[in-house]
């Protein structure tokens, strides 16, 4: 089996050549880049080269690439990106709030972008006014505008026209081209009106009309177009550049979570390091009121751990020494000392920032179309702008209306909506899923929920809670439910076994007070536990435990005992003094969430299927409790599969809900695997959607926000299309002024992206 070796952020990919038949993969963080031709022009170079696979994403400014054979390393990846105009480098480790202020790259990346819009906003509106308002038209108001708009499409409009040049060198050609040659030849064509024309007489006037008007065009200017389209441009390139700031803020404040110190216990002194220098088997103090530092167990001490930063979970989570517990949460209550069982990478904190960011990173089958298209749309679109050129010129129309009419098609071609359809709606939607404890593992997740009808879910620590819990208590006249659950509870708690922690779980619950404390306690193996409790002598376990000391079960409590089992549930016997007190029941208890999950997901259009181990007895009650119809019982881990797959065969489109290593296989079979975040790694490696929060709810959450998403994507890209494809002909004929196409060009880039921002308001439950 050959090796694989994988770079992600954070980590570094082999920067030599991979050996003969070896596979990598590495992340590369591309700069330069403009609009979706930029990426598309970037991913087709690489792709080129011998076994590289490349996705470049231009929303995340992202490049992932696998590539194999050993001519092949990092440096020749980033040298091809180099020579096609742009930047390429490895992306450095995530930096912590605690190191820099936050806020400061940003800052820093968007300043020169809002200084040059600041510019062109500031010194185009008056160019506009003048040219639109003919009462502002005071004598030589042209030349006013020409020193106004000079600066606006040479320094506010450098980046349009550095990336055309550099596009221009290596015999390409994208939007930026479109728009450098666009405001050019209208800044160039004023010039050369007021300068060698009639534009620069005094008294000159410019009505301003949204239609050509024939004339030679020697007393015409465009400042204004230009202006205005460098303007607008700017305008939607900068809020463009800032929701892919806030698109990402999930995963940055995911990266953000974890505690930036953390207290380890060497040889009985307390050291104060970084978390980065934890390793897997260090033990490590946590004080109430701070965040756990990894992964781990604890050893010792007990408390109330908020996860609510994590998993969405409002109510602290009760651990003790043996229990697990999650990096980044709170420690509410009282001291605890860990010890480490996952560092770095593979704590699950990371792992939830690695399926958002891959998820970010992908591209839906939509995208991929978008952006074949946008990598022919630029050399289309010109040769377009050379026809209507040309047409109007031998139509006789003038020179005036067939630039006019050229410089119209070259600007409301730019399709930058194009290729910010599928990213930002992908990054919002995987982002708030995120906030919601909902990850979602990639974008073809999305068109798979459009068509899931069924959805089977696995019983225990899905639809139940997973752990025995205290069901019903049923008495004899001559005791009360207090007395039972006192000396029960008392003897119980002695007792290391999962029934009875139930039963003084519960105890200790409902009594709200200490247990008494038992003597002469003795463990009896299948049969239950005796002892002495305030006096009395107590024996809890078995019916057959109290046959040996001769004690009967009186005809009620019998009927309940055989009740309880015939619904699947585990019926334990109480008696005291040589007389049977009381039946006490035992399950799996059903989630308090699970029938309004049930609901949620009949509301979607999905057909519940309850799928489990157990016996069809325990299957049905269950079922029955949170609403299901169909039961699948006393399935073998390995036939699972088959379920799945006879139900594929049916012709339904299934969804596989699952916590267990049992439930892997299934989930990697059906149609969309959602696995509880609660439940073993393979599962969440086989699903598709990783619930974090255990709650079955969050699954029709899950497939809601999934298909909302979906859904905004293509709405997105027919706005996209519709608006170049409807434009255009507009532009061709002359009956779009070239300022009003750069403003609708630049608001179809502010509405995709105001579209899917609207994803950041999904509310669970809704």
């Amino acid at each position: 089996m050959s090796a694989q070796t994988t770079a992600t952020t954070g980590t570094t990919a082999p920067s030599g050549p991979t050996p003969t038949g070896a596979a990598a993969e590495v992340e590369l963080a591309i700069g330069g880049m403009t609009c979706a031709s930029c990426a598309a022009r970037i991913e087709k170079k690489l792709n080129r080269m011998d076994g590289v696979e490349a996705t470049v994403n231009y929303a995340t400014e992202k490049a992932k690439v696998s590539y194999r054979g050993e001519d092949v390393s990092v440096q020749d990846l980033i040298a091809t990106v180099e020579k096609t105009g742009y930047t390429a480098h490895e992306p450095a480790p995530p930096v912590r709030t605690g190191d820099t202020p936050t806020g400061t790259d940003e800052a820093d990346e968007l300043r020169p972008l809002r200084q040059r819009l600041l510019t062109a906003v500031l010194l185009a509106v008056p160019v506009i006014a003048m040219s639109m308002i003919p009462a502002l038209q005071f004598d030589n108001w042209q030349w006013l505008s020409l020193t106004l708009t000079a600066p606006v499409v040479t320094y506010a409009a450098w980046p349009f026209h550095r990336a055309a040049w550099t596009n221009a060198r290596h015999g390409a050609a994208t939007m930026d081209t479109l728009i450098s040659v666009g405001t050019s030849a209208a800044f160039l064509w004023s010039v050369w009106a007021l300068f060698f024309g009639t534009a620069g007489m005094a008294g000159m006037t410019h009505p301003f009309e949204l239609t050509i008007g024939r004339t030679d065009g020697a007393g015409n200017i465009y400042l204004e177009a230009a202006a205005g389209v460098t303007a607008f441009i700017l305008a939607g390139r900068y809020f463009e550049a800032r929701s892919k700031r806030k698109a990402g803020a999930a995963l940055k404040a995911l990266l953000e979570l974890g505690a930036k110190e953390v207290t380890l216990l060497r040889d009985g002194r307390e050291v104060t390091v970084g978390t980065a220098d934890l390793q897997v088997g260090d033990r490590f103090l946590v004080r109430p009121g701070e965040k756990i530092a990894t992964d781990g167990i604890v050893v010792e001490g007990s408390s109330a751990v908020d996860a609510s930063m994590l998993t969405g979970e409002s109510v602290p989570v009760e651990v003790t020494a043996g229990d697990p517990v999650t990096g980044a949460t709170l420690n509410a209550g009282g001291r605890l000392v860990v010890e480490a069982i996952r560092v770095g990478a593979d704590t699950q904190l990371a792992r939830m920032a690695k399926l958002v960011e891959d998820a970010q990173n992908g591209k839906a089958a939509a995208q991929r179309l978008a952006d074949r298209i946008s990598a022919v749309f630029v050399p289309v679109v010109i040769a377009l702008a050379l026809g209507t050129l040309g047409f109007w010129l031998g139509s006789g129309e003038g020179l005036t209306a067939a630039f006019t009419a050229a410089v119209a098609v070259l600007i409301i071609a730019c399709p930058c909506a194009l290729g910010l359809a599928t990213p930002t709606a992908l990054m919002v939607g995987t982002g708030r899923g995120a906030q919601l404890g909902i990850l979602i593992k990639g974008p073809e997740v999305l068109e798979t929920t459009r068509h899931i009808d069924t959805i089977v879910l696995d019983k225990t620590g899905t639809v139940t809670t997973g752990r025995m819990t205290l069901q019903t208590v049923h008495t004899t006249n001559n005791a009360t439910e207090t007395d039972v659950l006192r000396l029960a509870g008392a003897l119980e708690h002695a007792s290391e076994h999962p029934i009875a922690q139930a039963v003084a779980t519960g105890a200790t619950n409902h009594t709200r007070a200490p247990l008494p404390t038992p003597e002469n306690f003795t463990n009896l193996p299948g049969l239950g536990v005796q002892g002495t409790v305030e006096g009395h002598a107590v024996l809890v376990g078995r019916e057959a435990l109290l046959a040996e000391w001769e004690i009967h079960l009186p005809e009620e409590l019998g009927r309940r005992k055989a009740e309880a089992e015939a619904a699947g549930r585990t019926a334990v016997t109480v008696a005291w003094d040589g007389e049977a007190r009381a039946v006490l029941e035992v399950a799996d208890a059903v989630k308090d969430t699970s029938a309004e999950a049930i609901e949620r997901l009949r509301a979607l259009g999905l057909t519940p299927i309850l799928l489990t181990g157990d016996n069809r007895a325990v299957a049905e009650s269950v079922a029955a409790e949170v609403g299901i119809e169909e039961v699948y019982a006393e399935v073998m881990p390995q036939d699972k599969v088959d379920v799945v797959k006879r139900l594929q065969s049916e012709g339904r489109s299934v969804a596989m809900v699952g916590d267990g290593v049992n439930d892997a296989a299934a989930l990697a079979q059906a149609d969309l695997g959602l696995a509880m975040g609660t439940g073993t790694d393979a599962a969440i490696e086989a699903g598709d959607l990783t619930l974090v929060r255990g709650d079955l709810r969050a699954a029709a959450d899950a497939i809601r926000l999934s298909r909302k998403t979906l859904g905004t994507i293509r709405t997105n890209l027919f706005w996209a299309f519709a608006y170049n494809v409807g434009a255009l002909p507009l532009a061709a004929m002359g009956l779009l002024n070239p300022m009003i196409a750069g403003a609708a060009m630049a608001f179809s880039s502010v509405f995709v992206v105001g579209n899917s921002l609207r994803l950041r308001g999904f509310r669970a439950g809704a």
